[in-house]
């Protein structure tokens, strides 16, 4: 399998690898659906299903709060100077910062497993209103905690990857998950009298899999991953003394808080959803399968352009080029907008008929897919939001600045929080929904504003690009009403599929009528 290096210069290599990023995100993305339409035709809304969505969101939030985000925004730019100014340190360094992870996730783990009881009553309080509900959740979430261990190793693996400029490998790792998931489910519905404990077993398989497949590319790099990488460092705590190990702990620090917050408005947004008197039951099953939808543009294009931006502008923030390193995140910024924007108007016209596509069957009913599709057009409100987040904090921390989103996170917690209350008594899920998309647009203006100080200006030419980025977007949301109502009576699957491309051709000839650029950019990849 090749390994695509993004070029120096072009803006053009710069999108082939996030297309490739994007290209290996989709197919796990297609595989992560059919994992969860099994998931919902056997489990639905059902208090069991919210047990497993609350367990396995526990590890998940840890993966993200000290393995995949702490991995590419506080180890990529150290090791990008590493690799750039200091190559005969590089093995120490890389061996002392996975001595590191293997002994903070492997404690993580152990306090997860001992105050999983604890922490499911804490950020699912409306549990104890249903007989077996917190303790099915508790178990599931000890089963599944050392999932913690694989997922953190693995997003270690795969940032050394992405510094060497080679995102196939990463890119395909999360279907490996995925494919255990989907056999796991079947195997389990049908052989075992409580499926979801084999379901937790297979995501420990999932991750066990995922680590073995991202170990494996590294030593085409050179990389030898060893308790001593030079003489006399034969024990761990030799290994861990090393002065680029405690830079990105400087950095990390800043960042975890940052993630700490993140999580903070999962848990807002998962008590508030347990609240079954105030939201209606099934609540959080219902955000979970409206995030999944909604995620699906997120990772195959936001998270892939961010994932593919960050090692260039680590690069470019050590050189000292400002030019080009707002040049970069201006083509980065106007890119994720130009995707994300038919992605928004696609989810909020058509989110019923997407839900009921993609999982109303067995166990998902009628209620379970009017409750996923408020909660979906709410959050496909926010993804130009989530995208530019995404890239704009992955600027600051090739700046080395964790400091900076941690604050304007905060801020986003405390909006998150204050709509949450006011907005899901009347709107209920989708209140909860909502409060989270207008969070996101707080947090870019004020990235935005912090970044702008710290480079001394960032005019970017936004207005222009924004009418005719609007001026296309309308013209598709007319087309795809229309159409719609032209063809009732077809099965909606089919409507579907007749109505998303064709919805999609007209932005793109708009967008090339009106000339964004970007139009050439996708093209030209």
């Amino acid at each position: 399998m090749s390994i695509d290096i993004i070029p120096s210069s072009r803006p053009r290599g710069l999108l082939r690898a996030a297309s490739i990023m994007s290209g290996g995100t989709l197919l796990s993305r297609v595989l992560g659906f059919v994992r969860d339409m099994l998931f919902a035709r056997f489990f639905g809304t059902a208090a069991s299903a919210d047990a497993f969505v609350v367990a396995f969101r526990l590890p998940n939030m840890f993966r993200d709060l000290i393995g995949e985000g702490a991995a590419n925004s506080s180890f990529i730019p150290v090791m990008t100077e590493y690799k750039e100014k200091r190559p005969a340190e590089l093995k120490d360094f890389i061996n002392a910062v996975m001595a590191w992870g293997v002994v903070i996730l492997t404690g993580i783990t152990v306090a997860g497993i001992v105050l999983a009881p604890l922490v499911v009553r804490l950020i699912a309080p409306g549990f104890a209103h249903e007989p077996g509900k917190t303790a099915l959740a508790v178990t599931l979430t000890q089963i599944m905690f050392p999932y913690l261990i694989f997922i953190g190793l693995t997003a270690f693996f795969s940032a050394i990857q992405f510094t060497y400029g080679a995102f196939t490998m990463p890119a395909l790792g999360p279907c490996l998950l995925n494919v255990v998931l989907i056999i796991s489910t079947l195997a389990s519905v049908f052989w075992l009298k409580q499926p979801l404990y084999g379901l937790a077993a297979g995501v420990l398989a999932g991750g066990a899999l995922q680590l073995w497949f991202q170990w494996v590319p590294l030593k085409k790099h050179g990389v030898v991953l060893a308790l001593s990488a030079r003489p006399g460092a034969d024990t761990w705590p030799a290994v861990m003394n090393n002065d680029g190990a405690r830079q990105v702990g400087r950095l990390i620090l800043p960042r975890l808080l940052g993630s700490g917050v993140y999580q903070l408005n999962i848990f807002v947004d998962t008590i508030c959803a347990s609240l079954v008197s105030i939201v209606g039951p099934g609540g959080i099953s219902a955000i979970y399968y409206a995030m999944r939808i909604e995620q699906l543009p997120m990772g195959v294009f936001g998270v892939a352009l961010a994932s593919a931006v960050l090692p260039r502008l680590s690069k470019e923030a050590l050189s000292a080029d400002k030019a080009q390193f707002k040049a970069t995140l201006e083509f980065a910024l106007k890119n994720i907008f130009f995707i994300m924007l038919p992605m928004t108007i696609t989810l909020s016209l058509l989110a019923e008929p997407l839900v009921r596509v993609i999982f109303q069957r067995g166990a998902f009913d009628a209620y379970s897919t009017a409750v996923t599709a408020s909660a979906l057009i709410c959050f496909g409100l926010g993804l130009m939001g989530y995208g530019g987040v995404k890239l704009l904090v992955s600027a600051f921390h090739s700046l080395q600045d964790t400091r900076t989103p941690v604050k304007v996170a905060l801020v986003s917690l405390a909006v998150n929080a204050l709509l949450n209350v006011l907005l899901m008594f009347p709107l209920k899920i989708a209140g909860i929904a909502l409060a989270s998309a207008v969070s996101s647009v707080v947090s870019i203006a004020l990235l935005m504003r912090f970044l702008s100080a710290r480079l001394g200006g960032f005019d970017i030419r936004f207005a222009g690009f924004f009418l005719k980025l609007l001026a296309a977007g309308s013209l598709q949301a007319a087309g795809v009403w229309w159409l719609w109502r032209l063809i009732p009576g077809t099965p909606e699957l089919w409507r579907l599929a007749i109505v998303i491309p064709s919805g999609a051709l007209l932005y793109l000839l708009a967008a090339h009528v009106l000339r964004l650029e970007q139009v050439r950019f996708l093209r030209a990849t």
